[in-house]
């Protein structure tokens, strides 16, 4: 891995373990065999549930050759694959293998979400489920306005993260139905902190 792309991807680490707090909750109902949209560095890795028999890590920006990520795949008591792949292009996998879906702070960075979410429900078995934490757009307008007017250039800083999108509408316009949702707001920027975690079947 060079320089510079190891440091990016130790950056976004550290990042991303600031939310590190919340994922359990979001990934209690996984079980079987998991398709993770937005592997990352794989922090999800030490807090799937024992109900995981194998999880297959989905993300176009390859953090390979990092070290802690590395170590949390040595120590997954369950078989890891990663897949350079985008999610929103054809994935390789036939119709129905997976039990669960799981995304992560994922959908806010996708550039075509509906087929992204298209394709997550086609690989999904029917009676699987999509479990997700996404930050998204605030419910209050004013934050929303907010959002609306930093998104542009948010999005050239962070390389396609959407501080604005609407988490729920996109899941439901993906064919799938809402079993559960929770909003709340972290801490932070409120443009940044209204995050959304919710589960959701195949309609």
């Amino acid at each position: 891995m060079e320089l510079g792309t190891r440091l990016r991807a130790g950056l976004l680490d550290w990042m991303m373990r600031q939310m590190n707090d919340l994922r359990p909750e979001a990934l209690a109902g996984a079980e079987g065999e998991v398709l993770e949209v937005g592997f990352g560095t794989g922090l999800n890795l030490p807090l799937y549930p024992p109900g995981v028999k194998r999880v297959v890590g989905l993300d176009p920006n390859s953090a390979d050759g990092l070290r802690v990520l590395e170590e949390r795949v040595r120590a997954a008591p369950f078989a890891v694959e990663r897949c350079a792949l985008r999610a929103d292009g054809a994935l390789p996998f036939d119709a129905g293998r997976f039990d669960t879906i799981v995304t992560t702070w994922t959908l806010c960075s996708i550039p075509d979400t509906h087929r992204a979410l298209d394709e997550m429900r086609r690989v999904l078995k029917p009676g699987g489920r999509y479990l997700f934490i996404e930050h998204g757009r605030a419910p209050t307008e004013g934050t929303a306005r907010w959002q609306d007017r930093v998104n542009p250039l948010w999005r050239r800083l962070t390389g396609g993260c959407n501080l604005n999108r609407p988490i729920d509408a996109l899941v439901e316009e993906g064919g799938f139905e809402l079993e559960g949702l929770e909003r709340f707001r972290h801490t932070g920027p409120g443009i940044l902190a209204h995050m959304v975690r919710g589960m959701a079947q195949a309609s």
